[in-house]
């Protein structure tokens, strides 16, 4: 009996075995056949952004018909791989070839905001920036049907939310090249304040390198020019810490990058500035000398004469020292 019970036992350790072997062995031949079906790693996706590309190649030909066939093509061969981000990349990319430019970038923002994974991410980007550059260019902003408006601050909008999306640590970067374009606009129609605060926010990330460079003379351009706005006439009654600011900018300039201040005539610009604050300070000088205060008078033609005594306004305070600025019992 014991050796029959043996028997038995080894027949079914057989069977198991026998078993065990098969599942294993088919297990092996469907993941060999799943793996001979299986595209390589990657390849669906790679032809489903192919196609995507062939459309927007219709779209940058301005072939609006077609390229909406092109798109609703995509969408039926990759059903699966086309999800929600598809959908407004599409909008955004037809309103875009139609130069509906205002519409598109309403859909380009939507897919930067509500898509960030989103393979169209930097394509998005580029559109907006190209949109923005237009507006900045002079494009008008349509409204309701018969209305065009100026289309700069729609612009500057874009940029400034370009530089944030991308923003500005790279030097060949999309948001680095929004905030100069945007400090680039507001130079351009003489919106110094604005633009020195643009450059501002470059030189907080580039202090050097040729980006830093060109961020410093920004800086210094818009704070002298905000300061020459008003007519020349007028000029001296304002306050003159842009023009304090706009030297001491052109003077970091001129240490930092020597050979370049020397092709710019930053010496030049230096005097210039130099005699605006001497006519400033003269100007206070005989404010007071006209109501009778001779110590604030004389004070005012010493501070001339010590700090600007190169300037043409140093000399008119000297004549008025000399004269002792007020006649004697006239002070108040």
């Amino acid at each position: 009996m014991k050796s029959n019970h043996r028997i038995r036992l080894v027949v079914v350790a057989a069977v198991m075995a026998l078993s065990v072997a098969s599942v294993v062995t088919a297990d092996t031949q469907v993941s060999e056949q799943d793996q001979g079906h299986t595209p390589t790693s990657g390849q669906p996706k790679d032809e489903y952004l192919q196609a995507v590309a062939e459309a927007r190649k219709l779209v940058d030909a301005g072939q609006a018909s077609a390229a909406k066939k092109a798109f609703a093509q995509v969408k039926k061969d990759f059903g699966e791989t086309a999800g929600p981000d598809f959908n407004v990349f599409t909008k955004a990319e037809l309103f875009y070839c139609k130069g509906k430019f205002a519409k598109a970038s309403i859909r380009y923002n939507k897919l930067l905001t509500e898509f960030e994974n989103t393979e169209f991410y930097d394509a998005a980007l580029e559109r907006q920036f190209t949109i923005a550059k237009a507006f900045l260019a002079g494009r008008k902003k349509k409204v309701l049907i018969f209305f065009r408006i100026s289309g700069y601050a729609e612009g500057i909008s874009i940029m400034e939310h370009i530089s944030e999306w991308a923003s500005l640590d790279d030097p060949n970067g999309i948001g680095l090249q929004a905030a100069v374009a945007a400090a680039e606009s507001y130079e351009k129609r003489e919106k110094f304040t604005e633009a020195h605060l643009k450059w501002s926010e470059i030189s907080s990330h580039w202090q050097t390198g040729s980006i830093g460079k060109d961020a410093l003379l920004g800086m210094a351009r818009c704070k002298y020019a905000a300061y020459n706005q008003q007519t020349e006439h007028r000029r001296h009654l304002f306050d003159a810490s842009r023009l304090t600011t706009a030297k001491s900018y052109y003077e970091k300039f001129k240490l930092l990058y020597p050979e370049d201040a020397q092709k710019l005539n930053i010496d030049k610009i230096i005097t210039e500035i130099n005699e605006q604050l001497a006519r400033k300070q003269l100007s206070i000088a005989k404010y007071y000398q006209k109501i009778g205060k001779k110590q604030a008078a004389n004070l005012y033609c010493d501070m001339i004469i010590r700090e600007l005594p190169d300037t043409e306004a140093a000399q008119t305070a000297r004549k008025l020292l000399g004269k002792g600025s007020l006649p004697q019992g006239q002070e108040k």
